[in-house]
């Protein structure tokens, strides 16, 4: 056996594999907060740079982006964008679970729309240098509480 074949199969059973196990390839994040909860109020301080670079960000966006961000807020309800936004924010990055109410929130905005919204809020400054992390979380949020909804209380 040459070089070449040993690598190929050592790739093959190597892909095979993480199809298999796809865990294995991953660190175990669930138990792993990415903000400690003590920390999690101080997301929100803006430097006047930042919030520079949200006014520009928001600026930016296309005009049906924007419709779209706000058609999903007006489906969440007038207490669920701001009081649910922050909870599921506090999930995602401190593990702590949303209320049920809160996920009923989620849930009647729809997957589209929650998806949409929390890859806004990843886009703002405070929040942005999490964005690349937060996928899974994000998904796993979605998946409980559609779980949670969906089963009697």
């Amino acid at each position: 056996m040459d070089t070449k074949t040993i690598f190929m199969t050592f790739f093959i059973i190597n892909t095979l594999v993480s199809c298999v196990y796809p865990c294995l390839g991953q660190e175990d994040v669930d138990d792993k907060p990415l903000v400690n909860p003590g920390e999690f109020d101080t997301l929100d301080a803006l430097s006047p740079a930042s919030q520079e670079y949200n006014i520009y960000m928001l600026e930016n966006l296309p005009a049906k982006y924007k419709t779209f961000l706000g058609t999903c807020a007006d489906k969440m309800g007038p207490s669920g964008i701001s009081e649910c936004n922050e909870d599921v924010l506090r999930e995602i990055l401190t593990n702590k679970p949303v209320s049920r109410e809160c996920c009923l929130m989620v849930v009647r905005a729809g997957k589209e729309c929650y998806m949409e919204i929390r890859k806004f809020m990843f886009r703002l400054y405070q929040l942005k240098r999490f964005a690349s992390q937060v996928s899974f979380k994000t998904n796993e949020v979605w998946n409980r509480c559609s779980a949670e909804v969906e089963s009697p209380s």
